[in-house]
């Protein structure tokens, strides 16, 4: 038995779910009931509700809406502090709040919280119509069911068009469906880290994401809510899993390279660092998520393919009339860069960037300042007439 003392462990028992429940604290959710759901596989979720988070003011003609769509884990709180029923603060606030590149004295913006989560819209950890959660029950959903969901929010609060469509990772993947199935309601389209289908290598990383939950011996098939313990364990891991894939090989030697964590002996069965800070990880998103979720969420990165029944990605991507930006990260080993240039060649007169980081995926966060250049470029020239897609860094742009 491994006897480290493991600093900054938290040994209290992990929740059966660390998602949000509609027993919680609303914190700073809206909720829409947008009425049933056919899905694209004709399963069909009778009463959909739709949390979110708004900032700023909508105007007179409506003319400055903002939509912000959250990666896999992420939620509605795009910027702001933590809160009773917010666990965490906004994850976005270097970009969007008052004075920001999305000024909230500016713009309205709309961040919805994704269809098959667990932070307020439905979802498997949601109560089902005979008053029990979904769990097993919750269909598989696609990105488009996704979308359609936000576009019937969109609807049911009287936003005809965006100004800005904005996501990134599985965010830009909804963004882009955006600019396909609404395309004559999004004026500009950002699409940050993200491609035009999930390949092969992200739907192997995405399966044994999934694995790790549905083999945790306490998942019971998706039914577990009303269990004493959870798939924590599983879900631990497919985070780490996950997490792995959002930095470099470069930043991970850099940082930890052969380093032990603390007075521990990997010769004697102890951690070297960059362990720690993956158990660090699994164990913080098990505290705040809910497993059922995230398989629902991987299941449906795997549906992602804007070519699918429009005759290939060239010609979906022909259906985008947005003005739009394309940005990459150079060392990103989860999205290439090579998907974001296909993205950016197919979609007439868009612009393609690229984030320099050692971070990997998750230098679209970490590298705020490149994202705010490349977003104030794009924003602040609205008439300009693109120019050939062009592969270069936001540096290149000054």
């Amino acid at each position: 038995m491994n006897t480290y003392h493991r600093k900054g462990y938290d040994p209290s028992p992990l929740p059966v779910s660390g998602g949000w429940k509609e027993t919680d604290p609303v914190a700073f959710r809206k909720f829409c009931h947008i009425g049933p759901l056919r899905c694209e596989n004709d399963a069909v979720i009778p009463s959909v509700t739709m949390a979110y988070e708004t900032f700023g003011t909508l105007n007179a003609d409506r003319s400055n809406a903002v939509l912000i769509l959250h990666a896999l884990t992420g939620d509605g709180h795009v910027t702001g502090e933590a809160a009773p029923g917010q666990s965490t603060p906004g994850w976005l606030p270097a970009i969007v709040g008052p004075g920001k590149i999305i000024d909230t004295n500016r713009y309205f913006v709309l961040a919805p919280n994704i269809l098959g989560g667990c932070q307020g819209s439905t979802g498997p950890s949601s109560t089902h119509p005979d008053g029990q959660p979904w769990g097993s029950r919750f269909p598989v959903v696609s990105t488009r069911d996704q979308v359609n969901a936000e576009i019937r929010l969109a609807d049911a609060l009287g936003i005809d068009r965006f100004h800005l469509v904005i996501g990134a990772s599985m965010g830009g993947q909804r963004a882009l469906e955006w600019g396909i199935m609404a395309a004559d309601r999004v004026d500009n389209l950002v699409v940050i880290a993200s491609g035009p289908t999930t390949t092969a290598d992200q739907s192997a990383w995405a399966h044994t994401q999934i694995q790790a939950v549905t083999l945790d011996q306490h998942w019971n098939g998706g039914d577990y809510y009303n269990q004493e313990e959870g798939p924590a364990r599983g879900l631990g891991l497919a985070r780490q899993i996950a997490h792995t894939t959002y930095r470099s090989a470069h930043e991970l030697a850099t940082r930890f390279d052969r380093i032990p964590q603390g007075n521990e002996d990997p010769l004697h069965g102890g951690r070297l660092a960059v362990q720690s800070y993956l158990d660090h990880h699994g164990q913080k998103l098990a505290r705040r998520f809910d497993a059922g979720a995230y398989v629902t969420l991987c299941r449906a990165m795997l549906t992602h393919d804007i070519g699918r029944d429009r005759g290939g990605v060239s010609m979906a991507l022909s259906l985008v009339q947005a003005r739009t930006l394309v940005i990459a990260v150079d060392t990103d080993r989860l999205f290439s860069p090579s998907q974001s240039l296909t993205i950016a060649s197919g979609v007439r007169g868009a612009y393609y960037r690229e984030i320099r980081s050692d971070f990997g995926h998750d230098g679209f966060l970490i590298e705020a300042e490149q994202t705010t250049e490349l977003l104030h470029w794009f924003l602040s020239t609205p008439g300009m007439q693109a120019q050939p897609t062009v592969a270069s860094t936001a540096h290149e742009l000054q």
